[in-house]
């Protein structure tokens, strides 16, 4: 058997392992978490839809601005074709079906493969830069397992450390280094510093709509929580849990992690039983919102020709 079949066999055998523990743990536990969805309001969950498909569209403006920055403009709409219906891969065990189906796409629109790859996996590792900077609120929380303070130097750190691995001269000397590394030709020119400010910008917008699409789930079964729980523990763990759940490439869309972690900081403030319904109606927003946004972009792009094999 190939490395490369190895590789898929383990994916899929952790991700089986993963939602089989997941669903253990629902079953153990499923009469009080039922309570708790019987408890959730629709307007709240509808409310929390609408946020968490915003996410994925302030997501495409970021995706958009680099790809223009390195050179291909493209419209609004078979940007969204690309990017949207590229964006289903992350759900495949592995770490590289979104950038490979955004590159096939973006053939057919006479975009190269390899700026599209490019683009592809600097949106990807910028989101997880962009989503830990702000999850770092969430750490000292995440580690004390209680209400823990926000101190001075934490966010200090996180600003610094922002500004350290934004800076253009050092992310793209980075880039440089990574395609010589792969053996990839260099880029036509370099990543501008209005480009990776406004593209971090939108993908902080990005967090922060998907972190407000879980508060108002919290909202709903904990009324009384404090500001401070909703800011630190909720949007701020949000992007933390999930910059966790990408890095974790082995299981697809981080599955089961980011739904972990994200239950941890969640009981710092809430009993077990709602976080845990906050946290599976969460996910089950989260594809919903993905299919919502691929649906349309698949229909645009069968329209287009933009499905299928490249000729």
């Amino acid at each position: 058997m190939t490395r490369s079949r190895v590789l898929v066999v383990v994916r899929y055998g952790l991700l089986a392992l993963v939602l089989v523990a997941v669903g253990w743990a629902l079953a153990r536990n499923w009469s009080e978490v039922s309570r708790e969805l019987g408890r959730m309001s629709w307007p709240a969950v509808l409310a929390g839809l609408v946020l968490t498909t915003a996410a994925p569209v302030a997501t495409l403006v970021g995706w958009r601005l680099l790809l223009a920055d390195l050179g291909t403009r493209l419209p609004v709409a078979p940007a969204a074709s690309v990017f949207f219906v590229g964006q289903l891969g992350k759900y495949v065990p592995g770490s590289v079906w979104t950038v490979l189906a955004q590159a096939e796409m973006g053939a057919k629109l006479d975009v190269p493969r390899r700026r599209m790859a490019v683009t592809g996996l600097l949106s990807i590792l910028l989101a997880i830069l962009v989503g830990s900077l702000l999850g770092v609120v969430a750490l000292p929380r995440l580690l004390a397992r209680g209400s823990s303070p926000v101190t001075l130097w934490v966010l200090v750190a996180a600003a610094l450390l922002g500004g350290v691995l934004l800076w253009p001269r050092l992310l793209n000397a980075l880039l440089a280094l990574g395609l010589r590394i792969l053996r990839r030709e260099p880029l036509e020119h370099a990543l501008s510093g209005r480009a990776i400010v406004l593209t971090c910008l939108w993908f902080a917008a990005a967090w922060v709509f998907a972190g407000l699409g879980v508060a108002v789930l919290v909202l709903s079964l904990a009324p009384d929580a404090g500001a401070s729980d909703l800011v630190i523990g909720v949007v701020c763990g949000f992007a933390l849990a999930s910059a966790v759940g990408q890095l974790s490439v082995l299981v697809p869309a981080g599955v089961g992690v980011r739904d972990g972690v994200l239950a941890l900081l969640l009981v710092t403030f809430m009993p077990l039983s709602a976080a845990t319904a906050v946290v599976v109606v969460a996910r089950f927003l989260a594809i919903v919102a993905d299919l919502v946004v691929a649906g349309a972009g698949w229909a645009w792009g069968r329209r287009h020709h933009l499905l299928g094999s490249v000729g």
